[in-house]
């Protein structure tokens, strides 16, 4: 069955990229001409997904028309305020909680992706109990390795995953098919109201619940700096599809 609703963590600041608070919030800087979350929302548009529930926190006035205009046709915008937005990703996605039902995708709002990465994804989540992670392999194709959450898996599970791993095999992709109990894991690892989203997932890897799938050939970029919003707009030029999530 497929999963027709997804989470986008839209809460932070965005310091590294934004040169100071007279700027776009991040979600609705331009890449090519289009905010960066539209490109977002399409690649999930194009798999199916129809409701979308944004977590907003930061200039959350300025940033939710924004989410609107850039809302594809037919689909159904959720916001969820996160208050607590200078807090870690993993309150952002805690505050979900109750929104959504059963099963749905997490993605980052700055992270593009190719719709092929959402199919392949959904392809491999077999098992209805278990948090799966878009991970990449190839890694000498990752644009800025030091900034990137590192994977350690054995036999498809995730047994470590941290920015720091120095013993690895894949990259964090931003892109996850998470159950239910991804609330309870975060909620078990909460310490004074905050915890990372890396944290929850390594406590369901600690239940053998957290699982990876490769994303093989597909094209990701995160948009961290300006370096890297540089990169995703020469593969937004040269190397993406057509229909392929830009």
């Amino acid at each position: 069955m497929s999963i027709r609703q997804v989470v986008i963590l839209a809460a932070g600041q965005g310091t590294r990229l934004r040169k100071d608070d007279r700027e776009l919030p991040k979600p609705l800087y331009p890449l090519l001409g289009r905010p960066l979350i539209s490109y977002v929302m399409e690649a999930f548009a194009e798999v199916g997904v129809r409701d979308f529930f944004v977590v907003v926190g930061f200039h959350k006035e300025e940033l939710i028309p924004g989410l609107e205009e850039s809302l594809p046709a037919g689909c159904s915008l959720h916001l969820v305020d996160n208050p607590d937005w200078a807090k870690s990703n993993g309150v952002s996605l805690h505050k979900a909680k109750g929104k959504v039902e059963g099963r749905f995708f997490l993605s980052m709002s700055d992270h593009l992706f190719q719709a092929d990465m959402i199919h392949r994804l959904q392809s491999g989540a077999a098992e209805s109990d278990t948090l799966y992670l878009a991970v990449d392999r190839k890694l000498d194709q990752v644009f800025d390795m030091d900034d990137a959450t590192k994977v350690r898996t054995q036999a498809g599970r995730i047994t470590a995953i941290d920015k720091k791993l120095t013993d690895f095999d894949a990259v964090d992709t931003g892109l996850f098919i998470c159950p239910p109990g991804v609330f309870s894991a975060l909620e078990s690892v909460m310490e004074d109201g905050d915890c990372s989203l890396s944290d929850g997932v390594r406590e369901l890897g600690r239940a053998g619940k957290a699982r990876v799938v490769d994303i093989g050939p597909a094209l990701w970029q995160d948009v961290d700096t300006p370096d890297m919003l540089g990169n995703a707009e020469s593969l937004l030029r040269e190397r993406w599809e057509p229909g392929a999530g830009s």
